[in-house]
């Protein structure tokens, strides 16, 4: 048998119809709907939420706790054991400064977020120098005792670098089509749009004349 896509239907009980209401008492949501008898929130454009009767709603007998700084520093983490594996990977050369660049290429950190480095896991590899924006004190301890460097680089953010000439479109989609249509004329195509005389070659065409 032939599948055609007229044919192509959902499972049995894939698909519900939308429960209508106030459509008639055997519905079993007519006449009210499902809201009870009269009352405010039988009314449209009723939204009591947090209303407890007139008593002190919980949302204001509980205390408040804590803030939100917004100076915070948000940092890019990136711990030894996962450093480890990424040179174990082949995706760090360990021979070279560890950069934070070097870092974010091999998907071990994000982009446009100052560096820290954390002590967690073990670094195996020796002799590796670090350059990064941050370092706890464990991970400092750990990257010297195996005879490598940490150095603290302020971090820079990149800003985007606007174009000095603003491109007028429309300019150069006339441009565009101009030259399409010489283009055309070229391989004759078409012909070329007649041009009105200016007075001077007329004069010097009546002259050759």
């Amino acid at each position: 048998m032939t599948i055609k896509l007229n044919d192509l239907k959902d499972n049995k009980g894939a698909r519900h119809a939308r429960k209508r209401k106030g459509r008639g008492i055997g519905s079993g949501l007519g006449k009210t709907a499902g809201r009870g008898h009269k009352g405010q929130k039988s009314r449209s454009g009723v939204a009591i939420k947090g209303f407890e009767g007139g008593q002190m709603p919980i949302y204001r007998r509980l205390p408040k706790r804590g803030f939100t700084n917004i100076f915070r520093k948000t940092w890019a983490i990136v711990n030894l054991g996962s450093l480890q594996k990424a040179i174990d990977a082949e995706k760090i050369d360990a021979s070279k400064t560890v950069t934070s660049e070097l870092m974010q290429e091999a998907g071990l950190a994000r982009s446009g977020l100052p560096l820290r480095l954390l002590a967690k896991g073990k670094l195996t590899s020796k002799n590796v120098n670090f350059e990064v924006a941050a370092s706890s004190k464990s991970a400092l301890e750990a990257v010297t005792a195996n005879g490598g460097k940490v150095n603290l680089v302020p971090f820079a953010k990149v800003k985007k670098t606007k174009p000095d000439e603003k491109i007028n479109w429309r300019k150069a989609k006339k441009e565009k089509a101009k030259k399409e249509i010489a283009a055309k004329v070229a391989r004759g195509e078409c012909k070329p749009k007649y041009k009105k005389p200016d007075a001077k070659q007329a004069q010097a065409q009546e002259a050759q004349a």
